[in-house]
């Protein structure tokens, strides 16, 4: 589904992504795991065309989508849930929720506000709320649903639970096992490393801009030393 190749982007004369190579297939939940500052969000920006590469390819559904303007990538299937969630705050729920919405490939289910808020109950009692009353996970459930909206062939999670509250946490990843369950390809960027191996199928591990390791859950779960190394846990 989606084919990253030899990926390099810079900030200026700073080099960032030094080859950066991925692979996920239809269906697969993969990661992108690292501290911070490695390349993870800068490897997501440039999949999105928020970031021109300077060389390598990107391929989704065997066709280049490298150097196209974001909201064309978006248009073809990309789904981006970013860090920091970004939704907009003087919109309410229901707002934030039908200002994506979007079925450009004629699904037959498509992603509606019902299917979004029995995804995540607590939207459906806040629709009527704006953006900036609602506590930081509702937020990150309204930017997971603004994204699914947009009826996505591949949902990207920049820091899927960042600062979140342990039980929020539980309900984040309970939905990402539904959404795996349902077939949508998913690519995560977390620190819940234990969450992480529970739903995913294939991890990239990220070094200074590089990718230093590339394994299952299974793979990792018993690699406690790549995980000291490279993550610090």
């Amino acid at each position: 589904m989606l084919e990253v190749r030899g990926l390099e982007t810079s900030y200026g004369p700073s080099q960032v992504l030094f080859g950066v190579s991925l692979r996920i297939e239809a269906g697969q939940v993969a990661t992108l795991l690292g501290r911070n500052g490695m390349g993870k969000t800068t490897t997501v920006h440039s999949i999105m065309g928020m970031l021109r590469a300077g060389a390598g390819s990107i391929s989704f559904h065997g066709n280049s989508i490298h150097g196209l303007p974001s909201y064309r990538v978006a248009q073809l299937g990309l789904g981006l849930v970013p860090e920091g969630r970004q939704i907009f705050p003087n919109l309410t729920v229901r707002e934030n929720l039908v200002a994506t919405a979007a079925n450009r490939r004629n699904e037959k289910e498509p992603w509606t506000l019902d299917r979004v808020f029995d995804l995540f109950s607590n939207l459906k009692h806040r629709m009527g709320n704006f953006g900036n009353q609602l506590s930081g996970g509702e937020q990150q459930m309204l930017a997971i649903g603004r994204a699914l909206m947009t009826n996505p062939r591949l949902l990207i999670l920049d820091e899927a639970t960042e600062g979140l509250a342990p039980l929020i946490r539980v309900e984040i990843y309970r939905a990402i096992q539904r959404l795996k369950a349902a077939g949508l390809s998913i690519l995560v960027i977390d620190k819940d490393v234990k969450a992480l191996l529970r739903v995913a199928d294939v991890h990239y591990m990220l070094e200074k801009g590089r990718v230093v390791w590339t394994g299952s859950s299974s793979e990792l779960g018993a690699n406690m030393e790549m995980q000291h190394r490279y993550l610090g846990v």
